[in-house]
C-alpha cells in the first residue's frame, strides 16, 4: 500500500491522472475500471507471494479481454525475472516491471510517447526473453533426489547448552507501550520507503539526496512523537512457547512436557539443489531436536497498525497525502521494531537471561536464534499461518489474516522463534515433485493447492 500511494503520488506530481483503487482488489473490478474510465496504463503492485498469481491472473484476463493496455507490475515480491517468466507470457502487449516508484514516470512516458513507445516495448520483450532463456536453463540443472537430500541434513548436537526450557509455556498476550518500542527503530528502511536508498545515519549527509534525508527525518520525528504522546497507533502482541520436536520435516508443537498431545505441526521443505562447498541441505525442522532431547518452540504475531487506517484517512480526507503515508510508514517501523523488542524479551524468557545488545547489534542479528516468517525463503508457504493464528488466538489481538494470508493491519509481524544456536536464515531454492507431493501429503492438502500456494517461489 505504501508504495503504490507513493507511486500514486508522484505520478501525480507529474500530471498524470491516477485511479487508485485500493488494497486487495479483485482483478475483474481492476479491469473494469479500467474500461470505465478510459485508462491508459494498468498497474499492479503486490506484497506477498499470493500477489503473484494474482498478477497473473489479471493478465490472463486482459488477453481473455482482448485489451491492448500496457501493463505495469511493481511491489515488494515481484522482480524483472518473474515478470518476465510468469506474469509477461500471458498477455500479448506490454508488461514491464518497475523496480521503485522513481521508475514509474519515466516508465509511464515512454509507454505513452507517440515517438519512443515502439522502441522501448521492443527492447523491453527482447530483455524479458533474454531472462526467459536464463531461467530455462537454470531449471534444467538437476536437483539432488530427494531421499538424498533428506539425508544430508545438517548433523547438529543436541547438548543442554542448545536446547533450554523456558520460564513459562503456554500464550501470554501483552500492549506494548509505544514509548519503549521508539529505540527500535530501524530508520534505515524509512527512507527505502521513499526511494531514499542509503544506511541510517549516514543517509543525512548524502551528498545528492542528504537535505530530502534530513527533512524527512525531521517530519518522521514531528509525527511520531505526537503519535506517542496521543496514543492514536496501537501495538499489541501474542506469543508463546511449547513443547517440541521435529518428526522428520515437520516441527511438531505438544500441550504438555509429556509430549503426548499435539496442538500444532508446521510441515517444512528441505532445499534439494545441490552445493558445490558440500554444505547440508537445510531444512527449519532441522534446528528442533528430534524425539528424545526435550526442546521447545515459540511463536508470535505483533503490530503496530491498530489505528493506523483511521489515522491515514485523516490526512487523505484534508488531501495530505504525504503525511497519510508517513504515518503508514512509521507503523511499518513500529511494527519492526515491536518485533525486535519481543523476540529479546523471549530470548531473556528463554535461554539468554542476561542478553544484552545494542542497536545496532540486534538489527545485525547477532544473537542466537532466529525468527522465521511464513511466506519467506526458509518457508515460503503461507498457509501455515493459519495454524499459528489458531496456536496464538491471534485474532484476539486484533490481528487478522486476509483471504489470501496477508496479514490486517498491514503492520504487522508474525513467525516461528528457534532457539538452536545454529539455526540461521536460508531459502529453500528449487524442489521437485517427489518433495511437493510428500508436503502436500503431511500438509493435510492436495498437490494441486500446494503447487499453486509455492508456484513462482519454490516450484519446478
Amino acid at each position: 500500500d505504501i508504495g503504490k500511494n507513493i507511486v500514486g503520488v508522484v505520478l501525480g506530481c507529474n500530471n498524470y491522472r491516477v485511479i487508485d483503487m485500493g488494497v486487495m482488489v479483485p482483478g475483474e473490478l481492476i479491469l473494469d475500471k479500467a474500461i470505465e474510465v478510459g485508462a491508459d496504463i494498468v498497474g499492479l503492485s503486490g506484497l506477498i507471494t499470493p500477489s503473484l498469481d494474482e498478477m497473473v491472473h489479471v493478465a490472463e484476463a486482459m488477453q481473455r479481454r482482448g485489451m491492448t493496455l500496457p501493463l505495469l507490475i511493481g511491489g515488494a515480491t515481484t522482480s524483472r525475472q518473474h515478470t518476465a517468466v510468469k506474469i509477461a507470457q500471458k498477455y500479448a502487449h506490454p508488461v514491464v516491471h518497475v523496480l521503485d516508484a522513481s521508475r514509474a514516470v519515466g516508465t509511464t512516458s515512454l509507454l505513452l510517447s507517440a515517438d519512443k513507445k515502439a522502441e522501448f516495448v521492443a527492447e523491453n520483450a527482447a530483455d524479458q526473453q533474454r531472462m526467459r532463456e536464463v531461467y530455462a536453463l537454470r531449471s534444467e540443472k538437476p536437483l539432488l533426489p530427494y531421499a538424498e537430500a533428506n539425508l544430508r541434513k545438517p548433523e547438529l548436537v543436541w547438548t543442554p547448552a542448545s536446547t533450554h526450557q523456558p520460564l513459562f509455556t503456554g500464550v501470554r498476550a501483552l500492549t506494548i507501550p509505544l514509548a519503549e518500542l521508539v529505540p527500535y527503530i530501524d530508520w534505515t528502511f524509512l527512507f527505502i520507503a521513499w526511494e531514499l536508498k542509503g544506511k541510517f545515519p549516514r543517509i543525512l549527509e548524502h551528498p545528492e539526496y542528504g537535505e530530502q534525508a534530513r527533512e524527512l527525518y525531521d517530519n518522521a520525528q514531528t509525527m511520531l512523537a505526537k503519535i506517542v504522546q496521543e496514543g492514536t497507533l496501537q501495538a499489541r502482541a501474542v506469543y508463546g512457547f511449547w513443547p517440541a520436536q521435529s518428526v522428520g520435516n515437520d516441527i511438531v508443537l505438544y500441550a504438555g512436557e509429556s509430549r503426548a498431545q499435539e496442538v500444532a505441526r508446521f510441515p517444512m521443505l528441505r532445499q534439494q539443489q545441490k552445493k558445490t562447498d558440500g554444505k547440508p541441505q537445510q531444512s527449519l525442522a532441522d534446528f528442533v531436536a528430534p524425539h528424545g532431547t526435550p526442546d521447545w518452540v515459540g511463536a508470535f504475531a505483533v503490530t503496530a497498525g491498530l489505528g493506523c487506517e483511521a489515522l491515514a484517512r485523516q490526512f487523505e480526507l484534508e488531501h495530505d497525502d504525504y503525511n497519510a503515508i508517513l504515518v503508514k510508514a512509521l507503523a511499518d517501523r513500529l511494527a519492526e521494531a515491536a518485533a525486535e523488542w519481543l523476540h529479546e524479551k523471549a530470548r531473556r524468557e528463554w535461554y539468554a537471561a542476561d542478553e544484552r545488545f545494542a542497536l545496532d547489534d540486534l538489527l545485525a542479528e547477532k544473537f542466537a536464534g532466529i525468527r522465521p516468517a511464513f511466506g519467506y525463503p526458509s518457508c515460503p508457504d503461507h498457509e501455515p499461518k493459519r495454524t499459528l493464528w489458531q496456536l496464538l488466538a491471534a485474532d484476539e489481538q486484533g490481528i487478522h489474516l486476509t483471504e489470501h494470508l496477508a496479514m490486517t493491519p498491514a503492520a504487522s509481524v508474525s513467525g516461528l522463534y528457534i532457539g538452536h544456536p545454529q539455526a540461521d536464515y536460508f531459502a529453500i531454492g528449487r524442489v521437485d515433485t517427489e518433495q511437493m507431493a510428500d508436503y502436500a501429503r503431511r500438509s493435510g492438502r492436495s498437490l494441486a493447492d500446494v503447487e499453486a500456494a509455492l508456484r513462482g517461489t519454490v516450484a519446478e
